[in-house]
């Protein structure tokens, strides 16, 4: 905020006293906690040249006229009538944060996934940006015209006269402590020019501190086979035509999906543009940033791991037009980039594009959003599609374009199930890593190779039971077992993150047998180095991957050989690139495939089907190993032949059968409160809302429950779900609405709702 203008508020004229009927100058303004809005507020004089839609204001609010800070989304004059407005006090923001085509967007989003504009808001711009961190106030100097035209008329002392022809030849504003430097004086003089107001000043933000990028060697391009070309010249012809297209690019794993997004973004810069790149996981974040960098001269990076100045320091580089690329997770298609030219998902089908708190946004879907109002084309590429994106496809909204080799002709790995079944019958078998696996692993260590081992379960033992009365240690707040972990000898519920001490005996009985059963990366890992002494290993897991750059560190060093094994969670599973990973294990493909979800087979087939991608790579070849007890499911199957296109006609006829995604439109209701009665009555109460609107003129709504989630208790609150289904979105959508638009629940009890949801426990 200019320092200069808080004299104009003071003087402002109290809301009463502006009873004429000429037309106001209105703001609508939206709060990002309740009350939202959007309220109207008059925009006092001193402010209709610098007030825009998107930039933070702060009003009065309440009886109590208490200032808030909201976000002006919307300008218009219109005559006052009735009862008077107030008045906005003051603007937060020297600019807009927001874009009008950006404003437009979250307007979309607050519509669709049915939260609060505000809330919207709030996600959509960083902390960091809103805070303006790394930044601070600075004021800046400059001599007014009156003055300069008078300089030789004035008498001054000489260190003072000195200091005003210096400021006054500047052909800039100067800091108090720049214009001292240059006249070879201290601080009085400069502030005896400021009480005499012989000079005016200015407040302005500037950065403390610049983040540094280290250089990184240029990369070639490298040669298209003819696959590669072919889908490349679809999308140059998508951008060249400036017209919004979306275009699933279907590559197996390999293939040089990421070879073709770079010369494809190459077309867009040269047409003066940007691009964003979304990539699923923060591990894939750091390889993506140093490919593009290797190819352009302008990358910035946002994922949740950058501090809040990092993020502010790229946020106004792409909002400058500075940025070439914009390389992150899923909020970086909220980055400001004034000319936005294409989008690129990689991955599409991972579930952690979507939004687990609100505003519960998909970023794919908003990607569709933004890039149709912006009329740019979108990219979509995955070696396992989502069935969802692989259905619009099917119909026609989508343009399919397939990569079915991978580059320089190699092959994709042999892959072998090992069925656990019969392993747990062999009285060889012993730990995690089966025989078949073991045997595997060392040939590969003989052949100088590297392995990488998939188990999606983190932890030393993942459930805690008493043998001798069948007690089962779980978190108080959730209805989980709690897992053990080795540091410390910890207890820890991976929901809510309570901790207590790893029992030695049982709490109920007191047997002092107790038994740590399950699976865990931690134990794993305690397995391999007693199987592999002296052999380097190195674990990627949300547990050791929490420090500032952690990912990146591991990576390297397993990219440079100083690791032979790489053991971890999904996080390890998609969108590496090793050349020298010869053999890939699947400690248990199971992990998820049973889950109550619909969604169970299609998250198993595409996370085995990825892991299995990360082999075979270079020219040593590779195998992959896949450990089960369902060898014979149909996911397994598809996934150990590396055939999507059998999988989804297996799957594809099921989801139709039972009225599931892509055929049919979905939201969640999640009803939650200390008491289970009570969280259950209401969530019942909700249920009638809803059947009661779905039989009035509308037709193909089902409304699905009510019943206790999955888990059922989490974070100490009793939890209860319905689903709702139609064939049409927009109707989905309106019934929601309007049965949850005036819902007051009872006291301590909260609902929410989850349009598309892609979790259900």
């Amino acid at each position: 905020m200019n320092a200069q203008q808080q004299p104009l508020f003071e003087t402002e004229p109290a809301p009463w006293e502006l009873d004429d009927l000429t037309d106001q100058r209105i703001a609508t303004v939206v709060l990002p906690e309740a009350p939202f809005g959007p309220f109207d507020y008059l925009v006092p004089e001193g402010l209709r040249a610098s007030l825009t839609p998107g930039q933070r204001v702060r009003v009065p609010l309440g009886r109590g006229n208490r200032f808030v800070i909201g976000y002006c989304t919307g300008l218009r004059n219109q005559k006052v009538v009735g009862r008077p407005l107030k008045l906005i006090k003051s603007l937060v923001d020297q600019f807009a944060l927001l874009s009008p085509a950006m404003l437009r967007l979250t307007e979309w989003m607050s519509e669709y996934y049915l939260c609060q504009l505000g809330q919207v808001l709030e996600a959509v711009v960083p902390a960091g940006v809103r805070g303006q961190a790394g930044t601070r106030e600075q004021a800046f100097l400059s001599v007014p015209t009156s003055v300069s035209a008078r300089l030789t008329q004035l008498k001054l002392p000489p260190k003072q006269a000195l200091a005003l022809r210096v400021l006054a030849a500047s052909p800039q504003p100067l800091t108090p402590s720049q214009l001292a430097k240059l006249a070879n004086c201290t601080a009085a003089p400069i502030n005896e020019l400021r009480k005499k107001k012989l000079v005016t000043s200015e407040t302005r933000r500037i950065r403390n501190t610049d983040v540094d990028e280290l250089p990184i060697a240029r990369e070639a391009a490298h040669e298209l086979n003819p696959d590669q070309q072919q889908t490349l010249d679809a999308i140059c012809e998508s951008i060249n035509a400036g017209k919004h297209k979306t275009l699933l690019v279907h590559g197996i794993t390999g293939s040089g999906k990421t070879e073709v997004y770079i010369r494809a973004i190459d077309e867009v810069i040269h047409h003066g543009r940007q691009a964003i790149v979304l990539v699923p996981e923060i591990s894939l974040t750091p390889q993506t940033r140093r490919r593009f960098r290797s190819r352009f001269d302008h990358v910035a990076v946002l994922h949740s791991h950058l501090s809040a100045v990092e993020r502010h320091f790229h946020w106004q580089r792409i909002a400058s037009g500075e940025v070439q690329v914009v390389v992150g997770a899923r909020s970086a298609i909220f980055a400001p980039t004034p000319q936005l030219g294409l989008v690129v998902i990689d991955e599409e089908h991972d579930s952690s594009f979507k939004q687990d708190t609100l505003p519960r946004y998909h970023a794919r879907e908003v990607a569709l959003c933004r890039a149709r109002m912006e009329e740019v084309p979108v990219v979509l590429g995955s070696a396992t599609p989502s069935l969802d994106s692989w259905q619009r496809a099917s119909d026609g909204e989508f343009q399919l374009l397939q990569m079915p080799s991978r580059v320089e002709a190699r092959s994709l790995p042999d892959v072998v199930t090992v069925d656990q079944r019969v392993e747990l019958e062999n009285p060889r078998t012993r730990g995690a890593i089966s025989r078949p696996l073991f045997v595997a692993m060392n040939q590969a260590l003989k052949e100088d190779g590297q392995i990488i081992l998939l188990l999606n379960r983190r932890g030393f033992s993942t459930n805690i039971q008493c043998p001798a009365c069948g007690h089962v240690v779980c978190c108080p707040n959730c209805d989980i077992s709690l897992t053990h972990h080795r540091e410390g000898e910890r207890t820890v519920c991976h929901y809510c993150d309570f901790e207590a001490t790893a029992p030695a005996k049982c709490p109920e009985c007191h047997f002092e047998g107790i038994r740590y059963g399950g699976l865990g990366t931690q134990k794993l890992e305690a397995e391999v180095h007693a199987r592999f002494p002296g052999v380097s290993c190195l674990r990627m897991d949300s547990d050791t991957m929490q420090k500032h750059g952690s990912h990146e560190k591991a990576l390297s060093l397993f990219r440079a050989g100083d690791a032979k094994i790489l053991l971890g969670t999904q996080m390890i599973a998609k969108g590496l690139d090793f050349p020298n990973v010869t053999l890939v294990g699947v400690i248990n493909a199971d992990t998820a495939l049973h889950f109550p979800d619909f969604r169970a087979a299609e998250r198993t087939f595409q996370l085995v089907t990825q892991v299995a991608g990360r082999t075979g790579r270079g020219e040593k070849g590779g195998r992959v190993l896949v450990q089960t007890f369902s060898p014979d499911h149909p996911a397994i199957m598809a996934a150990a032949k590396h055939d999507y296109a059998a999988f989804a006609e297996t799957e594809l006829p099921n989801r139709q059968a039972h009225g599931y995604p892509p055929f049919a439109k979905m939201a969640r209701l999640i009803v939650r409160g200390p008491q289970e009665s009570t969280a259950e009555q209401f969530t019942e109460y909700v249920v009638e809302r809803l059947r009661v609107l779905a039989t009035m003129g509308r037709t193909g709504i089902e409304v699905i429950g009510p019943a206790p989630a999955p888990i059922a208790k989490l974070r100490g609150k009793f939890r209860f779900h319905l689903l709702v289904r139609a064939e049409n979105r927009d109707v989905l959508r309106d019934v929601v609405k309007e049965a949850t638009e005036s819902l007051k629940p009872p006291n301590e009890v909260q609902w929410a709702v989850d349009m598309d949801p892609i979790d259900l426990l």
